[in-house]
């Protein structure tokens, strides 16, 4: 048995248009996402696509996406294993690539996530959990790029 859920968010853009100096129309790119009940995000195209490097990008929200997904996949398949764990971080790095004619897409992501946990005889199964995080996470489930894990576990 399978469940839909809908999630719903709106885009609102109405900057102006500006002249570049080649004569063609460059659109300032900011804009703002709004999720009911939520804070507005304040995002812009990426820095090299002649985004305000000071805001959010649609690269930078998938990023976070994936690696805060795979977070809570893994945190619940560690409760689901017994493991207790007591910190969790990651240092993600997503690669895009771009073509000639402006497409691109996403090539790989590689996660970094490091784990501390209570018991040292775990340390093994922690690591290997992260495969099992992977097979759960909806975002990367719903990814047509390489997802790849090098995970550190310490115990204390």
């Amino acid at each position: 048995m399978s469940y839909k859920h809908i999630f719903k968010a709106s885009l609102i853009w109405n900057h102006p248009e500006q002249q570049s100096l080649q004569g063609s129309k460059i659109y300032n790119k900011s804009h703002h996402i709004a999720i009911e009940g939520k804070a507005d995000l304040h995002v812009s195209a990426a820095k090299a696509f002649k985004g305000d490097p000071t805001l959010y990008n649609p690269e930078d929200l998938l990023l976070s996406s994936l690696i805060s997904c795979h977070m809570m996949s893994y945190l619940y398949v560690c409760s689901q294993n017994g493991i207790q764990v007591l910190s969790y971080t990651d240092n993600a790095v997503a690669t895009l690539t771009t073509d000639i004619d402006g497409s691109g897409r996403f090539t790989e992501v590689t996660l970094y996530p490091e784990v501390l946990i209570t018991d040292e005889s775990q340390i093994e199964l922690a690591l290997a959990l992260h495969a099992q995080a992977n097979k759960l996470c909806f975002i990367a489930n719903s990814c047509n790029f390489t997802v790849l894990h090098h995970p550190k576990c310490q115990a204390i």
